[in-house]
């Protein structure tokens, strides 16, 4: 596995092509610069600008993508490899959304205009709320979506996905990678199938990456 900073991170941008051709496409979009790594990773860092998490009612992602494109909002969907058989039965790896109903949107402009440009859509959708009793919508912090974002590289082959309510049933203990490929990251370290994996959340979803204990260290409460 490569280190943080050569970890490819999918972020999907107003340049996203089609769903049809992100295969193609991949190469010479989503991996950066080997002579400009470090400046995108610190870049990243450096962003304070949170992001939302929102919920889809409709299986139409294309046409939220070119809304969301038309508007010019940021916006990222976790993608993973799977077999595709075509035609001649010839099996071929395509990237797809992880999870078709759950789209995350940079917040790159005050939250009520982007209440105003999703309220306007052509689709359905609810941003998650910070409360049932509160209207204003949750922000995913920066570096928490910087580092969920790394953990979804679909170039990473020891990686699982589960479901928001399945994340919360993980018992684990929060830490961070001091030494390994994945140095810098944080999480929670839970044990699957007697193996040690790096949990990440956010609302709605949860990524865990294998990890071993020993690169670890318990995260210290201020």
């Amino acid at each position: 596995m490569p280190p943080l900073s050569k970890i490819i991170i999918f972020v999907f941008r107003r340049t996203l092509p089609s769903m049809d051709n992100l295969q193609q496409h991949q190469d010479s979009h989503l991996l950066p610069s080997s002579t400009n790594d470090e400046d995108i990773i610190q870049k990243q860092l450096d962003d304070d600008l949170p992001w939302y998490a929102l919920r889809l009612f409709t299986l139409k992602t294309q046409q939220v993508i070119d809304y969301l494109e038309e508007h010019q909002l940021d916006y990222f969907i976790p993608m993973e490899y799977v077999d595709v058989e075509d035609r001649k039965h010839r099996v071929q790896q395509k990237l797809r959304p992880v999870v078709r109903n759950l789209i995350f949107i940079k917040r790159t402009m005050s939250e009520l205009s982007i209440r105003k440009i999703l309220t306007d859509a052509p689709f359905k959708g609810s941003v998650i709320r910070k409360s049932r009793e509160d209207s204003q919508y949750y922000e995913i912090p920066s570096r928490q979506m910087f580092e969920f974002q790394a953990m979804c590289n679909p170039e990473i082959v020891m990686r699982q996905y589960l479901s928001e309510a399945q994340a919360k049933l993980k018992v684990g203990t929060p830490v961070y990678v001091k030494y390994g490929p994945l140095k810098g990251l944080s999480g929670r370290l839970v044990r699957s199938n007697k193996k040690y994996f790096l949990l990440k959340e956010i609302p709605g979803l949860g990524v865990m990456l294998k990890v071993s204990r020993w690169c670890c260290r318990p995260m210290v409460e201020e």
